[in-house]
């Protein structure tokens, strides 16, 4: 059994990643500020005594009494509605809730954990990209804030390894959905998803050709416990490397709920990648591990969940 900290437990990977860890055994001592998690998200786990919640802002400095094994610093919003809507709190807990995360780390010689994100690798010009690939990012442009924040955090959790002998371990997160998502974050499957159920046009950006890879929540959740139990201190990518247009997703969704819904087309946000798929040779390889749920099962079951949510 290991004692694990979660920031941002309460939050839609955060409290899939609590239950996994409590399911094989481990404590968990979530941290979560609930700026865009929830107590819904972790309120069935209240009754495991091997599970803990302390509602803290992981920019301010972090005290966990008692040993900890483990630190996994997945603290931040990560929703394009986020970017603009709190900007500011997104740079710091990438700059200093790291800092603060490492340094909690560090103090407790546990090995640290940081999920960091595809979108490292901004508007890529290699596809697929490989954890090699050093990426084509706007500093200055709206999704700035998130991809310089996780390009940031994963250069300072090298430089604690490097200088500290600190053990890390760096994920770089694809496209990830299921239940627990928001319904109203922005995020292209959520909005589908919900517009559907609703009977509403799918919000199609662009003219539809830009493509993602989709990643459901439990195989996103196994490759990095499958990533944490390795000497592989990263990054690595983890998501699935089935690639669709936004078109192709619109009209699985509709298929899968059952919608009448049509598609409406508005035009493409600043900045927004044309295209994202990893390369999942490295985790295939270092992890043997691979995604395993289907895109059509892993809607029917965010439909599910979102229905219930919304009330349908």
């Amino acid at each position: 059994m290991a004692r694990v900290v979660v920031t941002g437990g309460a939050g839609f990977l955060g409290s899939h990643l609590s239950d996994r860890l409590l399911a094989r055994g481990d404590e968990v001592i979530c941290l979560d500020n609930l700026v865009t998690g929830s107590m819904a998200n972790i309120e069935h786990l209240f009754g495991d005594d091997r599970f803990s919640f302390t509602r803290h802002d992981v920019s301010n400095h972090i005290w966990v009494p008692g040993p900890v094994d483990v630190v996994m610093h997945l603290a931040s919003p990560a929703s394009p509605v986020d970017f603009q809507r709190i900007s500011i709190p997104i740079l710091k807990v990438g700059a200093l809730g790291t800092h603060n995360t490492l340094g909690l780390a560090k103090e407790k010689g546990a090995k640290f954990f940081l999920a960091s994100t595809s979108e490292v690798y901004g508007d890529p010009e290699v596809h697929p990209q490989p954890e090699t690939y050093w990426g084509n990012v706007n500093p200055i442009g709206p999704r700035g804030v998130y991809d310089e924040a996780k390009r940031f955090a994963e250069a300072m959790t090298m430089a604690y390894h490097r200088h500290h002998g600190l053990d890390v371990r760096i994920v770089r997160i694809f496209n990830t959905y299921g239940p627990r998502m928001r319904p109203d974050d922005g995020r292209v499957v959520s909005n589908f998803v919900t517009q559907a159920l609703r009977g509403l046009p799918l919000t199609v950006y662009g003219d539809g050709s830009q493509s993602r890879s989709f990643c459901y929540v439990d195989d996103q959740i196994a490759g990095q416990l499958a990533l944490l139990d390795s000497d592989h201190s990263g990054p690595i990518n983890i998501g699935n490397d089935q690639e669709y247009t936004m078109l192709e997703l619109a009209n699985v969704v509709i298929r899968v709920t059952g919608s009448s819904s049509e598609i409406a087309f508005e035009p493409l946000p600043t900045d927004d990648p044309t295209r994202r798929r990893p390369d999942l040779t490295e985790a295939s390889t270092k992890l043997s591990w691979k995604p395993l749920i289907d895109l059509e099962t892993g809607l029917a079951r965010t439909a599910d969940h979102f229905a219930s949510v919304i009330g349908l």
